[in-house]
């Protein structure tokens, strides 16, 4: 009897890819990484043209598709992840009516302080799980009435990419749990709309997720797709999850006693848990992972872009690595802000900016990325410090992400500056095997996510010298944050 086949389409923040696992979630199938374009503007606009995503989705669809027909094989269902937060409306012929608004979209920043104005956002944050901030769909909705009201009015609907990918292959757009969770819209311990926001935003039921195909698989593709991929014209398709999610899944956290600490070109430190509810700390976000399980955690806008940016203009030694692992931690007399696409969690300052301060004449480029990758592990041990207070310290912390995979030394930081063992994960495409895992509980093939292992590498263990040298610095970077930000 052949094992279980699972195709995995995983949408990233700059990429698309199509893999196929299988029972075991090993890739048997993997197709090449397909890039769009971020269109920018000025004042701040991230945009993603939703037909050239499409586009690029139904190139790697095609591709999974041939290999399978190549194979021989039928898979028994599709599972999506999509980056979180994603918006955009649909007319009412179900074509798109505005771009794609990212995540760091930042035009929507006013927005979000009328609405920090006009209601408790304490309150709204127990309940929801999230802030008043341009991430999340509510500023998003106020900046398109107020600014862009020809895609505001020609929209009938909202939904995430996700959805309208369902929306286009079915003629009806399943949501998950997942993805409504992170919009800001959703209370995650009722699993319901916010009944307050929606009201102040004006919103009606049917401009939004239908919840009666909540979580529903679907079935039966229409006749251009099913024309066009044959193997996957009746098997059950999941609605799309968070990769945030997906993520954590893929590389083996599914308990509160590890943690997940992704780096890519952002970052966040993330748990998964089964509660029946949660109460929702400070300074974290509460989304989802599917109906049974809650995703607490905090994210930073900035992650390997810190490390992007320091390489791009600062002319590096060859040796750069070496002489990184030989800088004792802190001795550079720098301190670095690394906010440079303004701040989520903690403090959800979309106007935050970068900091470098100690500079002097022997400062060198070297010291400047020790400072800088000392900063962004500094911001993990600010998430670190709420979600072991809330869920109790975890046995070790799970390391994901192409940022960390440029520096061992960056990961020993890490673990140095968390005060606990970090593993390096050997999953490299976490998300989309997440995304997977959780299709091969759905149909039975495993009936726990618990049963599929997942890989790991090196353990780095923080070095008790540096630990005084890390609380020094985590008090400088606040005091910083303190005199940039919070000074009148």
């Amino acid at each position: 009897m052949n094992s279980a086949l699972v195709v995995s389409f995983d949408a990233g923040t700059t990429s698309v890819k199509t893999l196929v696992f299988d029972q075991t979630a090993r890739p048997v199938i993997t197709t090449t990484q397909i890039g769009y374009e971020l269109h920018t503007t000025s004042d701040g606009g991230v945009e993603i043209q939703a037909p050239d995503l499409l586009a690029a989705a139904l190139a790697s669809l095609d591709q999974a598709h041939k290999a399978l027909a190549q194979l021989g094989r039928k898979p028994d269902a599709v599972s999506m992840c999509t980056f979180w937060h994603s918006f955009l409306g649909v007319d009412a012929q179900g074509k798109p009516s505005s771009p794609i608004l990212h995540l760091l979209d930042t035009r929507s920043q006013p927005a979000a302080e009328a609405l920090k104005r006009d209601l408790d956002e304490s309150q709204f944050h127990s309940r929801v799980g999230t802030v008043f901030h341009p991430s999340y769909w509510p500023a998003k909705m106020m900046w398109l009435r107020e600014h862009r009201r020809d895609w505001f009015d020609a929209s009938a609907r909202w939904m995430s990419f996700g959805e309208y990918l369902f929306l286009e292959f079915f003629g009806r757009a399943h949501a998950a749990t997942s993805m409504l969770s992170a919009t800001g819209l959703w209370n995650s311990n009722t699993q319901s709309y916010d009944a307050e926001l929606v009201a102040h935003l004006g919103l009606r039921g049917e401009q939004l997720a239908d919840l009666s195909l909540l979580d529903q698989p679907a079935q039966g593709l229409v006749a251009e797709y099913a024309a066009r991929w044959p193997l996957f014209a009746e098997i059950p398709w999941f609605p799309s999850i968070g990769d945030g999610a997906a993520n954590n899944i893929g590389c083996g956290c599914d308990t509160p006693n590890e943690f997940a600490l992704m780096v890519g070109t952002t970052g966040a430190m993330r748990a998964v848990f089964e509660r029946p509810q949660v109460e929702i700390p400070e300074g974290l976000w509460c989304y989802r992972l599917d109906p049974r399980r809650f995703v607490l955690g905090g994210a930073l806008s900035n992650g390997g872009k810190v490390f992007e940016w320091v390489m791009e203009r600062f002319q590096m030694p060859a040796d750069w690595e070496q002489q990184l692992s030989q800088i004792t931690p802190g001795s550079h007399g720098l301190t670095v802000m690394p906010l440079f696409a303004g701040e989520r969690s903690t403090k959800w300052r979309a106007d935050a900016r970068g900091a470098i301060t100690g500079l002097n004449l022997n400062t060198t480029p070297v010291e400047i990325l020790a400072a800088s990758l000392e900063s962004v592990a500094l911001r993990f041990r600010l998430l670190y410090d709420i979600l072991s207070d809330r869920l109790g310290a975890p046995e070790r912390v799970i390391a994901t992400g192409e940022a960390l995979r440029k520096s061992t030394v960056w990961t020993q930081m890490m673990a140095d500056a968390l005060g606990r063992p970090v593993v390096a994960s050997l999953e490299k495409e976490t998300s989309a095997r997440g995304a997977a895992m959780l299709a091969l509980e759905r149909i039975g093939a495993v009936a726990h996510l618990s049963e599929i292992p997942s890989t790991t590498g090196d353990t780095f263990l923080p070095r008790p010298q540096f630990a005084d040298a890390y609380l020094r610095l985590l008090e400088e970077q606040k005091t910083l944050y303190r005199r940039l930000f919070e000074t009148p």
